[in-house]
């Protein structure tokens, strides 16, 4: 068996960054002026950051929003952002199983890393700026043996980095669509993860 290396998703996955992605967009339109739907935008977080400016913004205009949007975001979204129940304790679990924790997410590295240390959720490893198939780059390139995360595309992630899929149904998808997806595994929020450790590491 390789060696533990367990890779997660960030928004939904390990926190709750709503709140703070809410005021972050809210932030954007007082400086723009261009009307985003923030309920709408934070109930399908998952996909990159340009997809969903391209939402609101005019083709042409959407390079500036988003670059904007990150300048705004430390300021805005850090702070409101929280630990999803049992992160912290999943985290240590795997590190008792002589393991290691990667990140890799669609968010711009910079803002996860942001996150990853106010939080105090230590990782090994962080990838940003990825999504569905491409992060089964980070994840080969790492030797992951498992991805985590709350959206169909993490379990494309998986399949193709032909490791486990394990879905967390604290984001905006279903169990069924997740299983539907490919996952392996899928538990309602990362508090039943360090009790189900065992049967998924023999997944591997």
């Amino acid at each position: 068996m390789p060696p533990l290396m367990v890779g997660f998703d960030l928004d939904m996955t390990l926190v709750d960054s709503r709140p703070g992605i809410a005021a972050a967009f809210r932030a954007l339109t007082a400086r723009t002026g261009v009307y985003v739907d923030v309920d709408a935008v934070v109930a399908r977080l998952g996909p990159p950051l340009r997809t969903e400016i391209a939402n609101w913004f005019p083709p042409e205009e959407v390079d500036q929003a988003v670059t904007l949007y990150r300048e705004l975001y430390p300021a805005y979204a850090i702070t409101p952002t929280v630990p999803l129940p049992g992160a912290l304790a999943t985290l240590d679990a795997i590190r008792a199983h002589g393991g290691r924790v990667m990140v890799v997410t669609s968010k711009h590295g910079r803002l996860a890393r942001l996150h990853l240390d106010h939080l105090g959720l230590s990782v090994d490893e962080l990838a940003g700026d990825l999504f569905a198939e491409e992060k089964a780059t980070a994840l080969v390139a790492h030797g992951a043996t498992h991805y985590v995360g709350d959206h169909v595309a993490d379990m494309v992630a998986a399949r193709t980095a032909r490791i486990p899929g394990i879905g967390v149904t604290t984001g905006p998808c279903t169990a069924e669509e997740l299983r539907a997806a490919g996952a392996d595994t899928v538990l309602d929020d990362l508090t039943g993860f360090p009790a189900a450790m065992g049967r998924w590491i023999r997944l591997a």
